[in-house]
């Protein structure tokens, strides 16, 4: 136990102060609760719109909130665990040497609970809303169908193969966009205003490439809630509809993720010609201010 948490005496405050030793566990809550608060105020965003028939919002405000959730999750996570909150970006940094392949069982696990936990948390908000509207048939497919509040489905004309190609390409941009608003060396995202470029990327991704299929472009966002729909009532339907579409946003955003980090690398990041000492001090200077060692989190110290 003394391995897990240390007690310090009393400052001047006159308290004790507790805290967790062990950087696993620290990166797991933290990467749970990051994930927590962005699948909250996203699916928020969707229940509020869907329940309020318009009267409280169009799709538009679906894709703020997402984008603004993804910023707020940045902001909760981000100097902890690099609050990546989507296991296509954490298994991205993996294949990319940022991160230990050793870590990605837990991020991968932590992001499941905080969007697990997030869905709970937003059909008890909205649980009589939901209700209300659908009349207590918890339908998938339908005028009056509620389980999109919580997962993605395919609009009716998308078959699965361009359903796949929408996610790969979608997850494709969101990695190339993020080692490029992370690389040191090209056009960062400013100093302390990661969390908000991200946020405005997730935004832009959605207005520009959410009709088709929603846009999860995260295999962890996806799964978890429609576990959850699965088991608070609207049944197996939830894995057959949409020809069975539950596995693409599992399957496609790796994909995705790993040809636009590799676009990125390939035709810019090698490119980059040599530092002066000077910047190479500045960039170490930015390596070392992020927790996890050997510049683990420096492509994503913020990400969806």
């Amino acid at each position: 136990m003394k391995d897990l948490v240390q007690s310090v005496e009393p400052g001047a405050s006159g308290r004790r102060r507790v805290w967790i030793q062990n950087k696993a566990v620290r990166v797991g809550l933290a990467e749970t609760l990051s994930t927590y608060v962005m699948m909250v105020f996203g699916l928020g965003s969707v229940a509020q719109v869907v329940t309020g028939q318009g009267a409280f919002g169009q799709y538009l405000s679906i894709n703020v909130g997402f984008g603004l959730g993804v910023a707020m999750g940045a902001h909760v996570g981000g100097k902890v665990s690099g609050a990546h909150m989507n296991a296509a970006v954490s298994f991205t940094m993996c294949t990319f040497g940022r991160l230990r392949w050793k870590m990605l069982p837990l991020y991968v696990f932590a992001q499941l609970l905080g969007s697990f936990l997030a869905a709970g948390t937003v059909y008890g908000v909205y649980y009589e809303a939901i209700h209300d509207y659908c009349g207590g048939n918890l339908t998938v497919t339908g005028e009056k169908a509620t389980a999109g509040i919580f997962a993605t489905y395919p609009a009716p004309y998308l078959s699965l193969m361009a359903g796949f190609i929408d996610q790969v390409f979608g997850t494709a941009m969101l990695l190339l966009s993020l080692m490029a608003l992370s690389d040191q060396k090209n056009k960062p995202a400013a100093a302390g205003c990661e969390p908000v470029a991200v946020g405005l990327l997730v935004l832009l991704i959605g207005i520009s490439l959410g009709s088709n299929s929603g846009y999860a472009i995260n295999p962890t966002r996806d799964i978890a809630p429609r576990v959850f729909t699965a088991i608070a009532g609207w049944g197996g339907d939830v894995f057959r509809s949409g020809n069975g579409w539950w596995w693409v946003p599992l399957v496609a955003p790796p994909i995705g993720g790993l040809l636009g980090a590799g676009l990125y690398r390939l035709l810019v990041e090698m490119h980059h010609p040599p530092l002066s000492e000077q910047d190479e001090r500045l960039v170490e200077r930015f390596e070392e201010s992020f927790p996890l060692e050997k510049r683990e989190n420096i492509c994503t110290n913020v990400c969806v």
